[in-house]
């Protein structure tokens, strides 16, 4: 069983059991969340506003900032479709199973911008991926998508002055990540996987 949860994980997964086949273990299935299956419009953005004679200073500041930038290319929509999903195609003896996620962003979000970009494109999303390229693992595959969860929900890194606020002003927390991972595993043992 592996369960995957940020963005890269998902797709770094596919790509081992898919091409680098682990013969130590057994693979019996894969769940991501929020992987961007299909590649995201987040990515095409900034490539199309950077412009292809800027990356390479782009890439240099980031660099030295200690921000890897390496896969960032690799999550174009373009490439995912073109060139990762041609050429990791899923095991037939392994499940795949998916989860996606939509909130709509306060005026105070760190992902109001790439939010707007994604929705105008894509559709629903988490602030960086789209439900629509989170959707792998056919139709049965696809358990759901969670509402009201950013992308930072997903991964435990919402900041806990929001969780705070949020009980001071008497809302509840709506997402417990920890919880929801435990369900996935709960799900799976039921599967028998």
């Amino acid at each position: 069983m592996l369960i995957l949860l940020h963005i890269a994980c998902g797709l770094d997964s596919r790509y081992m059991i898919s091409r680098i086949r682990p013969e130590k273990f057994k693979v019996l299935s894969l769940t991501t969340i929020a992987s961007p299956h299909r590649g995201s419009s987040v990515a095409d953005y900034v490539f199309d506003q950077t412009g292809a004679e800027r990356l390479p200073q782009i890439y240099y500041a980031l660099n030295r900032l200690n921000v890897e930038t390496g896969a960032f290319g690799q999550l174009t929509r373009k490439y995912m479709t073109e060139t990762f999903n041609p050429n990791v195609p899923d095991i037939e003896d392994v499940r795949y199973f998916s989860y996606g996620a939509a909130f709509e962003p306060s005026i105070w979000s760190a992902f109001r911008m790439s939010h707007r970009v994604l929705a105008s494109i894509e559709g629903p999303n988490d602030g960086l991926v789209s439900v629509s390229s989170s959707r792998w693992g056919g139709e049965s595959g696809y358990k759901g998508t969670l509402m009201g969860v950013s992308h930072l929900d997903l991964i435990n890194w919402t900041n806990r002055l929001k969780w705070l606020a949020a009980e001071v002003t008497g809302n509840r927390r709506k997402f417990n990540a920890i919880a929801f991972y435990l369900d996935i595993a709960d799900m799976l043992a039921k599967e028998g996987l």
